[in-house]
This record gives C-alpha cells, structure tokens and sequence, in this order.
C-alpha cells in the first residue's frame, strides 16, 4: 500500500510538471521567468530599497550619471543602463571610458590603451557621435572636451571641442610630449580633493573646465587659457618650488628645509602678464615631504580654493585668485570637504559636524556625528558616510535638510539632480531623493532651501556672487565685502 501511495504522488507530481511545461510551450502560462527572477535577485543594498538594482558583469571602475543613463566603466568594457529602471542600453568593448557634457549634450569617451585615437558615444543609444583616430589622451569636463595629439616628440597638439561639436573650438601648439599622456584624464597641475570611505571620488561627475589650465611637458609647466587656447606661460619651476593652477592664478609654492623644519612660501602670478599678484608665508599646502621638504604632490584644495594649515596651527580656506581667507578654522576643528561655495567640518569634540558658507562668518547647518564619519561635496548634495551605525546620508550643502538617508554598507558612486546610485560589488542600484528621509521629504527633481538643484546654474558665470566665481572672465560678479583676510 505504502508503495502504491508513493507512485501515486510522483505520477501526480510529473503529471502537473508536463501539464506546465505545455502550458509553457503553448504560450498559455509560463512561470519559468517569474521562478527565475525571484532565483537570482540578490538581497536589497539598502533600507528602504532601491528603485532598481542590478548586478554588472565585474566590479565598477567608475559610475557617472549622463543625462538619463548611467555609464559604468569596468576593467574591459562600458555600459549604459536607464537611470528610470536599470534595463541595460548598450555594452561595448574599451580599456577606459569617461563622459564628458552634461544632461543632454553628455557623450561618452571610450578606448583603448596603448593604442591611439577614442570615440565618442550617445550615453542611451551607444551609437558613435564621432571617431578620433590620432589622439593619445583626452579631458572630459562639462561644457568641454580636450584632446592631444602628437605628430612627433616636440610636436604636439591641443584641441577643445563642445562636448557634441563636430568642429574644434580652438587649437593650441604644446611642444614635447609627457609620458603620462595616456588614456583620460592625465593629471594636470591643479589640487588634490578631499576624499572619504565608501565615496567615489568621481561621484559627481565632471566639472566645468576652470578658466587657465596647466599641463606639465618635459619637467615645465605651459599654462593655457581654456576660452582662447592661448599659451600663457611656458616656465620652468626652481628647485624648491612646485606650481600649481589654481583659481585663474599660477601658484608658485615654495618648501625649504631649515634646521629640520620647512619653511613655506605662496605667491600667485597673474599669467597673462607674469606679475605677482599676491602672496602668503608660512602656509602648509600639506604636499611636501618631512624629509627634505620635497614637494611631490598637488596641494590641496577643489575648483578655486586652496586648503592648507597657518602657522598658529589652524587650517584654512584660502581663496585662489585673490589670496583671502575665506574660512578659518578653530584650533582642533578638521575640514572634512571643500569647494569653492561651501565647507563641511568636524567640530573639536568630533561628536558634530558643521556646514558652513565661504567668506560667511557663521555656520548654516549642524548633525551629530562620530569620528569615522566622511563628507563629499558635490553640485547637488553632500554625501556623508557613517560607521557604527553603517549609512550613507545626502544632505542639502547650505540647509543641510536631508534629501536621502540609507541604512547600507554600500558605496556611494555617482550622484545626480535627482538621487544616487550605490554599489556594493557587482551590485549597484539607484536611490532618488526624498529616499529614507520621512514626510516632508523632497521629491526627484528638486531640492529645498535654493528653490532649485544646487550647482544648476554652475556653468553660469557670475551667478553666485561668490568671489571664488570670480576670476578671469568672471570679474563682474559683486564682491560681497564678507570673509577674513586672515
């Protein structure tokens, strides 16, 4: 009996599984996708859930949201996915890729290494914009794209495109060539960001182009106006000294060693003239070595501003191309980030950090925090990580309301007007603002305090009224009279 009752359920059980195979065959029913999806759906990156999440085909070089698509870079390739729901768009082949423009007028730079020459790419359909044949490296920034090109060791080439021109905007003549030449965005002498755990240093994309740029070539330094193309400087830097381009000034920074100690000098130079135009003495950019006082790094600083320690012990925001003050820290605070219109630091205690405005004499916002926790300033949020407990929290830059707020081990990567995208592995997902936050909370699209997306009018010359917008070509922006001058 025993035996015939156990025939009797597996005859059951194929019978039902050959009645949903043709179920499936004939299109009447199929369950197979449903079991599959719930098969291979990984566990949630974070509470509350993201608004998709998908796992990649290797872990993510570099994550950059370009208009309605996300570009992720990985080791071998690039694709794109919809930033509405994650359904991947296009997949191509490249060793590197970066974007270059800004919503609409994105494009996407892909390829190989060792070899010359790079396309560009429509970050949703993927198809070519326009192919480049004999170009050795490329700058992507939002309202513009540079290229190189080298006929020969002392003959080469720099060329600025509208990130979707057809046509070169200007052409500029470099002699030699740098090794380091190669691939995206070779570094140039400008300043080293402030970074922090589990925040992509690339998360908010590219910037705009500064006004003067400065390309090192064969141990000089060819600082170039980037509206003309125009060679401004071609020098050659002392010994002792490092240069650097920074708010539409060429720096000069000085380190000596006397009696085991450094001793250090800042002057900035008009280039278009080579006049001196201000200078400051005994400020620690923080980019020299103790022993010898070798300065082996840019200093540190973002856009137009600089960062560094005074000689009484306090860090502080100085201004590029006017050499002000534009913060001063107090004895045992920590800068935590910095741009050229706001700053993030640890109070003394490191229970709390405080928002502030630049060349403002008071804080705008304040949260508790621990000694672990790491801030990144972007155009659209600031991005502060957490530990213990593990969450990633973006915040307004002037209110400091909060736009999302997960509970996640994740990585921050890439941020947008609208929200995040995170990932942990091959996992990556996307948040939108107004995520985690409770009621009152924002919605996609927009941001309170302003009455619009912070940084939306960037790319707008004189909009702020911040003297850090100011420099070249920006001189009718109103100087507020606020600030220290240290």
């Amino acid at each position: 009996m025993a035996n015939q009752r156990g025939f009797g359920v597996k005859s059951f059980l194929a019978l039902a599984l050959v009645a949903v195979v043709a179920l499936a065959v004939t299109g009447v029913w199929n369950p197979f996708p449903g079991v599959w999806d719930w098969v291979k759906r990984s566990e949630p990156i974070s509470e509350p859930d993201v608004v998709w999440q998908e796992r990649i085909g290797g872990t993510p070089r570099s994550v950059t949201i370009a208009g309605d698509a996300v570009v992720v870079e990985q080791r071998t390739r690039v694709e794109a996915r919809s930033l509405a729901t994650g359904v991947q768009l296009w997949e191509r082949k490249a060793d590197w890729a970066a974007v270059a423009g800004a919503d609409g007028t994105s494009v996407v730079a892909v390829g190989k290494l060792l070899l010359k020459g790079y396309e560009l790419l429509d970050p949703v359909t993927g198809a070519v914009l326009r192919k480049v044949d004999d170009a050795v490296a490329v700058w992507t920034y939002r309202n513009l794209l540079l290229d190189a090109r080298c006929a020969g060791a002392t003959d080469c080439t720099l060329s600025a495109w509208d990130p979707r021109g057809t046509r070169p905007l200007w052409t500029a003549f470099l002699p030699g060539v740098s090794t380091s030449w190669l691939a995206d965005n070779p570094d140039l002498l400008n300043t080293r960001r402030l970074t922090a755990l589990r925040v992509d240093e690339g998360v908010a994309g590219p910037e705009s182009v500064p006004p003067l740029l400065g390309f090192p070539v064969d141990g000089r330094v060819h600082v170039v106006d980037t509206a003309t193309g125009r060679v401004l400087q071609d020098l050659q830097p002392a010994r002792d000294e490092r240069l650097s381009v920074v708010g539409g000034r060429l720096l000069r920074i000085t380190a000596r060693s006397v009696d085991g100690a450094c001793l250090f000098g800042l002057a900035a130079t008009d280039p278009a003239t080579g006049q001196q135009v201000w200078q400051r003495a005994g400020i620690n950019l923080r980019n020299a070595d103790n022993a010898g006082c070798a300065q082996r790094e840019d200093p540190q600083g973002a856009r137009n501003v600089l960062i560094g320690l005074s000689p009484e012990g306090r860090e502080v925001v100085v201004d590029g191309y006017t050499g002000r003050f534009l913060q001063v820290d107090q004895p045992e605070e920590r800068l935590l980030a910095v741009d050229d219109r706001y700053s993030v630091v640890r109070s003394a205690d490191q229970r709390t950090i405080v928002g502030r405005e630049l060349a403002v004499d008071r804080d705008r916002w304040s949260r508790p925090s621990g000694g672990k926790t790491g801030v990144v300033l972007t155009p659209y949020a600031a991005v502060i990580s957490d530990e213990k407990p593990t969450r990633l929290v973006a915040v307004h830059p002037r209110t400091g309301q909060e736009l999302l707020h997960l509970r996640t081990a994740a990585n921050a990567l890439a941020i947008g007007p609208g929200g995040m995208v995170i990932g942990e592995g091959r996992e990556i997902g996307y948040v939108r603002f107004g995520t985690g936050v409770g009621p009152g909370a924002e919605p996609a699209g927009g941001v309170p305090g302003d009455g619009a997306v912070p940084g939306s009018g960037e790319d707008r010359p004189g909009t702020s009224g911040n003297p850090a917008d100011c420099g070249p070509k920006r001189e009718a922006c109103p100087d507020p009279g606020a600030g220290k001058d240290g």
